[in-house]
């Protein structure tokens, strides 16, 4: 039997449902937070995983990370997250509304193949990335990497999904900080990125290359010269956390803000995406998720 890959009208009415809820899915709206957590429950028990809700408390209210545990009870263990909360008052279409369909998908694929793994996958649905909380030990992610970490977790590493699903194949669609930068990736937008930094190089290259062989879109991989904890281009988003207890960790990225002009604004919509190019990701980042040994 062949395997079964993503399906572009699940990634849709995963963004779908996430950027019509209201009030929006920032810090301050806990009910529309538990919305999204029920859903994300939802979708992680229907695939037969073990389901956990972590809780934590931040000026007197209380917020969550879904974790679904697929193969559990392995000696080591591949950590798979991405945000659900948006800044501020927008949909969140690209971020990060584009990364939890992309997760759900791959929670469903599990599900759906049953790949028989010799490790643990850790699937994991983060709150409190934005900003105020980004930077610090109350983001999910730091919750999550903290509690792994102090339950002596044997982690093969971490793969952050972070905006993918802004594409475009207009000339000079892709923009760079730097111009050294532009002389190295192409200058459409049409690609997805492992950013990482090089202290897990090898790491970055395995995840790569392994989204390269299923992905029908280009990969490429950019590991940056800086030291965990930096806020600059490698470490914006969860994956950051993981960097602080030892772990190698990435993010699949479309470049983010440096691509999508849509970002942090209420034109970050629904219909701003590239679906059928998201689905190539997740079929190259599944893919990636099942051969990591």
């Amino acid at each position: 039997m062949s395997k079964t890959k993503a399906r572009t009208e699940r990634l849709y009415d995963d963004v779908k449902f996430l950027t019509e809820l209201r009030p929006y899915r920032n810090y301050l709206n806990l009910n529309t937070l538990r919305k999204v957590v029920q859903y994300t429950k939802d979708i992680f028990l229907e695939a037969g995983l073990e389901v956990k809700e972590q809780k934590w408390v931040v000026n007197g209210d209380e917020y969550s990370n879904v974790i679904g545990i697929y193969n559990p009870g392995r000696d080591k263990t591949l950590v798979v997250g991405a945000h659900y909360d948006v800044y501020g008052d927008q949909p969140g279409a690209d971020d990060n509304a584009s990364a939890v369909a992309g997760l759900l998908e791959t929670v469903r694929l599990l599900g759906e193949n049953r790949p028989e793994l010799n490790y643990t996958v850790e699937l994991v649905a983060y709150c409190l990335e934005e900003p105020p909380f980004f930077g610090t030990e109350n983001m999910g992610s730091y919750i999550h990497a903290k509690s792994i970490h102090d339950n002596n977790v044997d982690v093969i590493g971490m793969i952050c999904y972070e905006m993918i699903g802004y594409f475009s194949d207009l000339p000079n669609s892709q923009p760079y900080p730097s111009a050294e930068l532009a002389q190295i990736y192409p200058n459409k937008g049409n690609f997805i990125m492992t950013v990482g930094i090089e202290k897990f190089d090898d790491f970055n290259r395995k995840v790569q290359g392994l989204m390269s062989e299923a992905a029908g879109i280009e990969v490429y991989n950019i590991s940056f010269p800086f030291e965990h904890g930096s806020s600059d281009l490698a470490g914006l988003s969860d994956h950051r956390n993981y960097w602080k207890f030892g772990y190698p960790a990435l993010m699949i990225n479309d470049t983010s803000f440096v691509r999508n002009p849509n970002y942090h604004l209420a034109t970050d919509s629904i219909e701003t995406l590239d679906f059928q190019r998201m689905k190539e990701v997740i079929d190259g980042a599944y893919n990636a998720v099942i051969k990591m040994a």
